[in-house]
């Protein structure tokens, strides 16, 4: 028999959201269904335990080799801090990159524009692509490359707009757009699924605002390739 393959330690954010959580476990069963076989658990960096720390941690005392794939969309703090950090501290650790940006995912955002209403054939209608936000610059060019992703598909402007941390907020963001001249202006969620910043864009005066972007068979594909990139010999 082979060496088994590393256990994927599918790390999110964490969210008090019930859904958000649903989703986020759903995410990672969903993984395990296109690779029947591959052993999957759940970490997270914030709000919820277990922690990637304390996962790692009791994953590497047992001698068992982890791949951490951080269920984020872009690479700031959590990504070159916190999941650095948990898995550096073990020989039988890697981490792989974030979710985004990928082609994927802009395929999806644009099916979840698609669904809100929106034309992408329309050259007045703006999209805002509303993150959560990072100090990080880093995190802040992964969200920039997706927009631009996005917008091969779609006829009107594509900007970009954050919940903290980063400029422009997403109401400055759609507003904005609206002076720039949009007869519309749709948000993008950017994010996996509900929770505090979602329902935050509600506010944020646009004329929509698209679902997040779970569930979708798409994004498990994402995370496995992520997965295979590191885990591959």
């Amino acid at each position: 028999m082979g060496t088994p393959p590393p256990v994927l330690v599918a790390c999110a954010h964490g969210t008090r959201n019930a859904t958000g959580r649903r989703l986020i476990a759903e995410l990672a069963l969903a993984a395990r269904a296109l690779r029947p076989g591959l052993q999957t658990t759940a970490a997270f960096v914030d709000v919820q335990p277990p922690t990637v720390v304390d996962v790692v941690g009791g994953l590497a005392e047992a001698g068992t080799p982890v791949v951490v794939v951080p269920l984020l969309l872009s690479g700031g703090y959590h990504v070159h801090v916190d999941i650095a950090g948990a898995v550096a501290a073990h020989a039988g650790a890697q981490a792989a990159r974030p979710l985004g940006p990928d082609l994927r995912l802009a395929e999806v955002l644009h099916t979840r524009l698609v669904e809100a209403g929106a034309d992408p054939r329309d050259p007045n209608t703006a999209v805002v692509l509303a993150a959560a936000g990072s100090s990080d610059p880093r995190s802040v060019a992964d969200v920039e490359d997706t927009a631009d992703l996005l917008q091969r598909s779609w006829a009107g402007p594509v900007t970009t707009g954050y919940g903290s941390a980063a400029q422009p907020t997403v109401p400055d963001a759609v507003l904005a757009a609206r002076r720039a001249g949009a007869e519309r202006v749709v948000v993008a969620s950017y994010l996996l699924a509900p929770g505090h910043f979602s329902d935050k864009l509600q506010e944020a005066g646009a004329d929509s605002v698209t679902a997040p972007l779970l569930p979708d068979e798409r994004i498990a594909a994402v995370l496995l390739d992520r997965y295979d990139a590191v885990a591959a010999p």
